[in-house]
């Protein structure tokens, strides 16, 4: 190769020569952490309130954006962070109201494992123990085999462990005791729930009536 081409190669840096001329040993250069070990302003949680100002939903920044920019709903309260497009800078919201009125049924949860550990709040209903969600999972009261329904009043947040003591028994047949009845969603569960996700946000709370 000429010396046409290789004047405009640069060399590959060396690992270790920058460390060695700041002093520093190679496990020593500080670390700036990753963008996907922090957690996204987008995902952070938002309270929407019905037009009437009535709180019924939590959702993710993202989507309070797309529904205050579809002209749906309107901002509240916001927080100081900003998210910036190419033509604007928006104030991140942190409550939401809908512009128009939405009927929301009495049951507006469906059934599913997501919800039922949201209900029990990630608690074991036998032992009373919080665990991640990886580690719990549904168990029937009354036994599927003995016609037990997949119903809210008849399925509980369960650890593994508890759930292998339980085994294909009812609670009084395995000697352990349920914490509290298992009910479906209502307006004081939700209201509950919400409390817990925006227990940090102090705009929130006079529109949960802490």
């Amino acid at each position: 190769m000429d010396n046409r081409h290789t004047a405009g190669l640069r060399p590959r840096p060396s690992l270790t020569s920058g460390a060695a001329q700041g002093g520093l040993a190679p496990d020593a250069s500080p670390r700036k952490p990753s963008p996907a070990s922090r957690p996204s302003v987008m995902q952070a949680p938002v309270l929407v309130l019905n037009a009437t100002f009535e709180p019924i939903n939590v959702t993710a920044v993202r989507r309070a954006l797309v529904l205050m920019l579809k002209g749906v709903a309107q901002a509240e309260e916001t927080n100081h962070a900003e998210v910036h497009s190419t033509s604007r800078a928006v104030q991140v919201p942190s409550v939401i109201r809908l512009l128009s009125y939405r009927h929301i049924p009495q049951q507006s949860r469906a059934l599913s494992r997501k919800n039922i550990l949201l209900r029990d709040r990630n608690t074991c209903q036998f032992c009373g123990r919080a665990f991640p969600a990886s580690e719990l999972t549904l168990d029937h009261v009354m036994p599927r085999s003995r016609g037990g329904r997949s119903s809210w009043e008849n399925l509980v947040a369960c650890c593994y462990t508890c759930n292998n003591r339980k085994g294909d028994r009812t609670p009084e047949e395995a000697g352990i005791k349920l914490q509290r009845r298992p009910r479906p969603f209502t307006l004081h569960t939700s209201r509950q729930l919400m409390r817990l996700i925006g227990h940090r946000d102090e705009k929130w709370r006079k529109y949960l009536f802490y």
